[in-house]
């Protein structure tokens, strides 16, 4: 296709840790509010840790968004105080999208930039059990 690109997996890291990517994204267990990314590892005994590139694109790309889920299976928010797995990167993540709304990390925490559906700022703060700051009035 027309601008598309294709290079070799060696070429890719050397795009990677050359720092000549504006922006990555990738996936995560938990993100805090410093914009600490764990998404390797859970630590869990008998997992398999993921072990790859993102060590690299996490400190790589001049900018970080992460795609996930807002809530683990088991209902807990992967948006953190602190990170309680093992760090893929230190203050790296920019922004987060999840199903539920956009975060931007502020050096004041998380702020919601985007909400999706129903959702309400105060029912974020519930889910999550952190102080999120509004920027949607900014946005509007």
């Amino acid at each position: 296709m027309p601008g598309a690109a294709y290079f070799h997996h060696a070429d890719s890291f050397g795009m990677m840790r050359g720092g000549h990517l504006d922006v990555c994204v990738l996936g995560a267990f938990q993100v805090a509010e410093n914009g600490d990314l764990a998404n390797w590892s859970t630590g869990a005994e008998g997992a398999i840790p993921a072990v790859g590139g993102a060590m690299d694109l996490a400190i790589g790309a001049k900018k970080v968004y992460v795609m996930t889920d807002l809530l683990t299976k088991q209902g807990a928010s992967k948006l953190v105080t602190e990170c309680s797995y093992p760090l893929t990167g230190v203050g790296c993540v920019s922004r987060v999208y999840t199903d539920h709304a956009v975060f931007d990390v502020t050096p004041d925490g998380f702020a919601v930039r985007e909400l999706f559906g129903d959702n309400t700022l105060e029912e974020l703060r519930e889910l999550t059990g952190l102080a999120l700051l509004d920027a949607t009035a900014m946005a509007r």
